[in-house]
């Protein structure tokens, strides 16, 4: 399931709790992603999934459940 990879990849890149990652969570304010993160998990999402994510899409994605639309589009 995508949203579990998602997951996976978000708490390995920004080391935070699983359970608060959900569907809902916005990356900075629920999770505390910062610019930095935001670029790590750009790479880890590009590897995980086999994809090319371009910045200006990577910067639109505000909570957990865009990343996982935005993957099980372009896979």
């Amino acid at each position: 399931m995508t949203f579990d990879k998602v997951r996976d990849v978000i708490v390995d890149t920004i080391s935070c709790d699983a359970e608060d990652v959900n569907p809902e969570a916005t990356l900075a304010d629920d999770l505390g992603a910062d610019s930095l993160d935001a670029v790590e998990l750009n790479m880890a999402f590009e590897d995980a999934f086999g994809i090319t994510i371009p910045d200006d899409d990577m910067a639109s994605f505000k909570t957990v459940g865009d990343i996982v639309t935005y993957i099980e589009n372009h896979q």
